[in-house]
């Protein structure tokens, strides 16, 4: 069969594949992994396959149509967010007018609102592919009809059938993604070295975090690991496949919950003698035991979720730590060496003024090398979501305003004692009051070791300077 996967465009520089769909405020850019993989999942099936990374170019609406018209698939696949869903929806209606091609869509936001998704322009998308789609889709396209495929909302004339939750996959039966489709340089963070490539070394998430959109939505709370042998092999075919990669980056939520995992990746490295800078998310409960292993096998940056500098914050979206470990990973890790970015963000269930300020001087007081600060995320389908809704704090009407009127991040929540307005110019001011200070600054231009850290530190104030001046923050 012949398929189009579409990460689709919306307006310039949105970025699809990040947790928070929408132009970002450090202007980042982030890889379709998890198309790829699907992509990889279609061929490895013998189907022909067209990907187009339509966000990632900034393609304009002919584009598509263009490659549409060559391409002339017989099922197209198409990425989803919140905000974008409207226009989603469009370029599936838009590809099956011109091709007649079955169109299916795939995504967070439609797999908490599948019947929602498929009654908004009735007959434009034939199917929901709910949470993870790679054997989903891969089921539509063998034939198998749409009443047989688990995973799935789909028309039936007029009626929006339910079939059965798929059971969660093994991801050790998954091949390397498709990046063959891609050229790294299409993506860009000021945090990593550039050209970097993106790695997912297992699937879903112990956490009960309340406003965690792919672990409630996608990948389930069970942690799902690939075997360490597998992973060290897509690290080399990554470098031979791109020979000028600077950096990998493990996009697995939690790289390093597992002592095993981590343990088994980074002896595996060793042993191969792999030379590649690479970075990894990680959360702040990690046995701190490994952290002197991850760096001796290469890691260079932690990407960090500590969330609230306040335990009633962490306490309030079930984020399962302490405070005091937040700060005592930090301090270890930058004893080690390790860049470290905070992930940080205002606007938890009871939130004031002064614990969101208290989030604030948190970040400030931790040896950190960079920081984002935002509005807490709030999507349909998680259980944050419903709570804000139930309570009538979720200030957006329609799906459009899950971004600005520019298509920056936005607060979506308003409190009484803390109204979304306010919010917004606390996360303002906590970012200028990071990357603002005198010491801050001179840390980071100490870290700049070579051309390419200087470019990456340029790309970031380019940002940096792009976001606020489009926002009249004072």
């Amino acid at each position: 069969m012949k398929i189009i996967v579409l990460n689709p465009p919306y307006v310039d520089d949105f970025c699809r594949s990040a947790r928070w769909a929408a132009k970002s405020r450090g202007r980042v850019q982030r890889h379709p992994d998890w198309l790829l993989i699907l992509t990889a999942v279609l061929e490895k099936a013998g189907h022909q396959v067209k990907f187009v990374d339509g966000a990632a170019l900034n393609m304009k609406k002919t584009d598509v149509e263009d490659i549409a018209r060559q391409f002339r698939p017989e099922l197209a696949v198409l990425h989803t967010t919140t905000p974008s869903i409207y226009n989603d929806i469009d370029y599936a209606k838009t590809i099956k007018g011109l091709t007649g091609a079955m169109t299916a869509l795939v995504g967070p936001h439609v797999s908490a609102l599948p019947a929602d998704t498929l009654m908004i322009d009735k007959g434009a998308v034939d199917a929901v592919a709910r949470g993870e789609y790679d054997y989903t889709i891969r089921d539509i396209a063998s034939g198998t009809p749409l009443s047989d495929v688990a995973g799935i909302d789909w028309l039936d004339g007029e009626t929006v059938r339910h079939n059965p939750d798929r059971e969660p996959l093994d991801v050790k039966e998954l091949p390397f993604p498709a990046w063959h489709h891609i050229k790294p340089e299409w993506y860009y963070d000021a945090g990593k070295k550039f050209p970097f490539l993106t790695l997912i070394s297992g699937r879903g998430c112990f956490g009960k975090c309340t406003f965690c959109r792919d672990t409630q939505l996608m990948y389930g709370r069970k942690l799902r690991y690939r075997d360490p042998v597998q992973v060290v092999d897509e690290m080399e075919y990554d470098v031979k496949l791109f020979p000028q990669l600077n950096e990998i980056m493990f996009e697995t939520d939690t790289f390093a919950a597992s002592r095993q995992h981590a343990h088994g990746v980074c002896d595996e490295i060793l042993r191969r003698g792999l030379k590649i800078s690479w970075s990894c998310n990680s959360r702040v409960d990690i046995d701190l035991a490994l952290l002197p292993l991850l760096k001796k096998a290469g890691c260079r940056m932690l990407m960090v979720g500590f969330e609230f500098g306040t335990q009633t914050g962490l306490d309030s979206v079930k984020k399962g730590v302490t405070v005091e470990q937040s700060r005592k990973f930090a301090e270890e890790a930058a004893r080690l060496g390790f860049v470290i970015h905070g992930c940080f963000m205002v606007g938890a269930p009871g939130e004031t003024e002064d614990t969101a300020r208290e989030t604030l001087r948190f970040a400030r007081s931790l040896p950190l090398d960079t920081i984002q600060v935002s509005g807490i995320c709030t999507y349909p389908g998680t259980e944050l979501y419903a709570w804000a809704k139930e309570h009538g704090y979720v200030v957006a009407d329609d799906w459009r305003e899950w971004v600005s009127k520019d298509y920056e991040q936005v607060t979506l929540l308003s409190y009484p004692q803390l109204t979304k307005e306010r919010i917004d110019q606390l996360i303002d001011e906590g970012l200028k009051g990071f990357y603002l200070r005198p010491r801050q600054m001179a840390r980071m231009l100490l870290n700049i070791r070579s051309m390419a850290d200087l470019k990456r530190k340029l790309y970031g104030l380019k940002a940096f300077l792009n976001y606020f001046g489009k926002n009249e923050i004072k």
